[in-house]
């Protein structure tokens, strides 16, 4: 059952071109460039079932789809996330690898965006924490270091994120698969006051 994609897409219905202005859309043009340049790598990838994990149904999913798997036609599989650790996701995405079917491909998608709070008239209104939570974020990520990972909410409560259990969810299922992943970041913005982080995990 191997895993032959895998992906950090953020989810603002403004990236989307039924929602967003063309003026808005172009305040976020390398997360848009990011997610069709992915898309393409998914579908090049060819896999059985895509597997999406997300904090909240609508855009959580709706956006991830529309760039990165517009035209799948095969199974899609959706996993609602909660307020447990992000350690306890790590190891929810863990069993879930032991119940997939051992001769399908499977694409992997963490669904979220970081912090709600890079600027005053962001969402939230400022935190320094939301800064900090999304530089540690990659970089932890850019190290495979999961154990600071999944500290980070503990760190940085005041962030206002929403990606990081997602995140642990499908790391975890890389994880039990023995998949030699490893993060490429292919772009981060904040122009709305929201981190909108989207990486590559199987470069």
């Amino acid at each position: 059952m191997p895993i032959v994609f895998a992906a950090i897409s953020p989810h603002p219905p403004i990236i989307l071109p039924s929602v967003g202005s063309k003026e808005d859309r172009e305040q976020v043009k390398k997360t848009i460039e990011s997610l069709e340049n992915l898309g393409r790598k998914l579908k090049e990838s060819n896999p059985d079932s895509v597997i999406i994990s997300a904090p909240h149904p609508d855009w959580g999913f709706n956006v991830p789809l529309f760039f990165l798997a517009n035209d799948f036609q095969k199974e899609t599989k959706t996993f609602l996330i909660g307020l447990e650790s992000p350690e306890f996701y790590f190891e929810e995405g863990k069993k879930l690898y032991q119940e997939l079917a051992e001769d399908k491909k499977y694409a992997l998608i963490a669904s979220g965006d970081l912090s709600h709070c890079l600027k005053e008239e962001g969402p939230y209104g400022f935190n320094p924490d939301g800064q900090k939570f999304d530089k540690e974020l990659m970089d932890s990520l850019k190290k495979k270091n999961l154990e600071n990972i999944f500290k980070l909410d503990e760190k940085y409560p005041e962030a206002g994120e929403c990606g990081l259990r997602p995140l642990c969810f499908v790391l975890g299922i890389l994880e039990a698969s023995g998949t030699n992943w490893q993060a490429e970041i292919l772009s981060y913005e904040g122009p709305f006051g929201v981190g909108y982080l989207v990486a590559d995990l199987k470069s």
